[in-house]
This record gives structure tokens, C-alpha cells and sequence, in this order.
């Protein structure tokens, strides 16, 4: 019998964590061994299976409450290096895809692959291997040529920052970003100003069509 792929799922709603379990049920040789519907959640549940050497890949959506799930991504490779991390969102790779990937994940996944891309993309990284779909490629490229060509787009922002971005867009107000982030506001405003300089910006109206021209949604 083939050595288990042991998997652990961080998404905060029930309903996605019960589907995943379902495809991933069809694979034989998949065993999820736990599931988060945090990101503290899954930094624990990690701790307690031992890291790498209890899991063999984390399955990780991009947006929970409380450490989203950019930020959770850096602490796994900071703490557990060699433990491959798949990304998951319903946003389309250009969104988030090369942030990801730059940050260390093995893969992105959109949560509407059909369940044959998903478990290839398990086996893909419990291997060693690096899933890229022909979209994330795609959107790896168009960064490349972008550094190349010195054109600034949302990859040229630090995380904290990018975070602020994401949520500036999104119409939250700073109080209510350094409520999520846990920031003081003079904080968050100091991130806007730095935000709005990278990108050209004159004000927040500018930076949310900033944010539409490089494919970032304003209600992210």
C-alpha cells in the first residue's frame, strides 16, 4: 500500500472544509488528518501534529478571520520549511497567485478546480513539485515582464502593506483596518501613504482604480 498523503484543511467556512474532505475522500491514498477554521487554528493544529514530520501538505485558503491566510503561509515557512502549503481562494490567480508563490507556497488553486485538478495538485506537492495552473503561469509572467519593464504594480508592496491595500480597496476605513490587522491607526495610515506612493496614487478613488486595472476587485 502507498505511504498516505497526510493533509490538514484551514478554511473558516464548514461547507468548503465538508468539500474538500469529499474530494479528496475519492483519492485513496489522501488522508486528511485535521482541519482549522482559523489561522491560529492552523498554526496549532501543525504545532500538534509535529509539522513535516506529522503532514504532508496544508491545504490553505487566503482569507480567514483573524491572520489571513498570506500571513499564516510566512509563519508555516518560517517555522515548518519544508512543509508544502496549497493556497486556496475563489479569487482568480492574478489576484493573488504570484504573491503566493513568491511568499513560498507550493501551489494556488482556485476552490472552483474540479476535484481531478485538486487531487493532482495534492499528489503534485506532497512530492516536491510546484502546482502552476496555465493561468498562474500566465500571471507569474505578466509580473516578470513587469519588473522587467519597471512598471509598478500590487507585487512591488511589502505584505503589510499589501494587506492594507486589500482592504483600502475593499472601503473598509482605517480605524476599521487596524481593528482587523490589529494596528493603530496612525499605523495604517502611514502604510496608505507608503501604498499610495508605490502605486501613483493621488488618493483612495485613484488607488481603487488601480486596483481594478491590475485585477484586484474592489469588494476583495
Amino acid at each position: 500500500m502507498a505511504t498516505p498523503i497526510r493533509v490538514l484543511i484551514g478554511d473558516d467556512h464548514r461547507i468548503v472544509r465538508e468539500g474538500l474532505k469529499q474530494v479528496l475522500a475519492d483519492a485513496p491514498e489522501v488522508q486528511v488528518l485535521a482541519e482549522a477554521q482559523s489561522g491560529s487554528e492552523v498554526l496549532e493544529r501543525v504545532l500538534a501534529l509535529g509539522g513535516a514530520s506529522g503532514l504532508d501538505v496544508v491545504l490553505l485558503d487566503i482569507a480567514m478571520p483573524g491572520r489571513d491566510g498570506l500571513d499564516v503561509l510566512q509563519a508555516l515557512r518560517k517555522d515548518w520549511p519544508g512543509l508544502p502549503v496549497l493556497m486556496l481562494s475563489t479569487y482568480p490567480e492574478k489576484q493573488y497567485a504570484v504573491r503566493c508563490i513568491k511568499l513560498g507556497a507550493a501551489g494556488y488553486l482556485n476552490k472552483s478546480a474540479d476535484a481531478d485538478d485538486m487531487v493532482a495538485a495534492v499528489r503534485k506537492v506532497a512530492g516536491g513539485g510546484v502546482y502552476v495552473t496555465p493561468a498562474t503561469a500566465e500571471a507569474l509572467a505578466t509580473a516578470m515582464g513587469s519588473s522587467a519593464t519597471g512598471k509598478s504594480g500590487p507585487e512591488a508592496l511589502s505584505h503589510r502593506e499589501y494587506q492594507v491595500f486589500r482592504l483600502l480597496t475593499a472601503g473598509h476605513s482605517v480605524t476599521e483596518i487596524g481593528a482587523q490587522l490589529n494596528l493603530a491607526a496612525n499605523t495604517v495610515s502611514t502604510y496608505r501613504a507608503r501604498i499610495l506612493e508605490k502605486t501613483g496614487s493621488k488618493n483612495d478613488v485613484e488607488l481603487a482604480l488601480f486596483a481594478e486595472r491590475h485585477g484586484r476587485s474592489s469588494n476583495l
